[in-house]
């Protein structure tokens, strides 16, 4: 049968990325206790394709996946699941993430009552030129409080929820446990939200906001002093939004960071 993909193309174009994307698959996840949760993720996979090529070969993507996910875990191994994609798609460089819903179950601060918490979270495995990167990322949902509306009130002050987005990268023979990287997020936060809260719980967390008061700007320093702080880091990204509850727009701060 004819190799359409294969045939020459003449338009001197050379591809940085193609592939596929939304692909849902089951993806097993270490976790810190040396369990495996299995969680439902949706991979993007590409790779780079010479100019005198006509088209990638789609299915060779599901392929690998297929095979990975099967035979050797997916999850345990991003880079050698990549590197089987670009061999078997004669290209030179690629990418591979999953995102996902990690969960944690988190006790309530007072009452000690334990709730699955949901956290988006992702694996992304890049090489180029031989090279390999992993980047680790999850967004954390937390409390805020600002500090101007409690100085500026004789009764209370305004909270909102915000989400604090962190992407890290450190060499393979480092780890870092997502519960780890979450935990440091949500000390950084007003308060830590939480999937269960009775009202002593409830009580806490809203006494605990008020006496922690934080605008975006001072969440992503904090975020950042302790991503700098880790020596196993070598680049981190973070993007903190505050979801405003008093106006029609959301706060944002950004920090980027190579390290080494």
């Amino acid at each position: 049968m004819k190799d359409i993909q294969n045939l020459q193309d003449n338009r001197n174009v050379d591809i940085q990325k193609v592939g596929i994307k939304n692909l849902s698959l089951p993806l097993t996840v270490q976790r810190k206790n040396n369990s495996d949760q299995v969680v439902s993720a949706v991979a993007r996979v590409s790779v780079s394709l010479p100019k005198h090529y006509k088209g990638t070969h789609m299915s060779r993507f599901v392929e690998v996946l297929t095979e990975w996910q099967n035979k050797h875990l997916l999850g345990v191994d991003i880079r050698g699941c990549l590197e089987k994609i670009i061999k078997k798609l004669n290209a030179k460089s690629g990418e591979l993430e999953f995102k996902f819903t990690y969960y944690i179950d988190k006790k309530s601060p007072v009452k000690k009552m334990s709730a699955p918490m949901a956290y988006d979270c992702s694996f992304e495995g890049r090489i180029i030129d031989g090279q390999y990167k992993f980047i680790l990322g999850v967004i954390v949902p937390v409390t805020t409080l600002c500090p101007c509306s409690k100085e500026i009130s004789e009764n209370g002050a305004h909270n909102q929820r915000a989400l604090i987005n962190v992407k890290i990268s450190y060499d393979e023979d480092n780890q870092i446990w997502l519960e780890d990287l979450i935990e440091m997020i949500e000390s950084c936060a007003s308060c830590p939200l939480y999937t269960l809260l009775k009202r002593e719980d409830e009580k806490f967390v809203t006494e605990r906001a008020y006496e922690n008061p934080k605008f975006v700007e001072d969440v992503l320093r904090d975020v950042v002093v302790k991503l700098r702080e880790n020596q196993v880091i070598n680049e981190f990204e973070v993007d903190c939004e505050a979801l405003e509850s008093i106006h029609n727009h959301s706060a944002w701060a950004f920090q980027h960071e190579i390290k080494k």
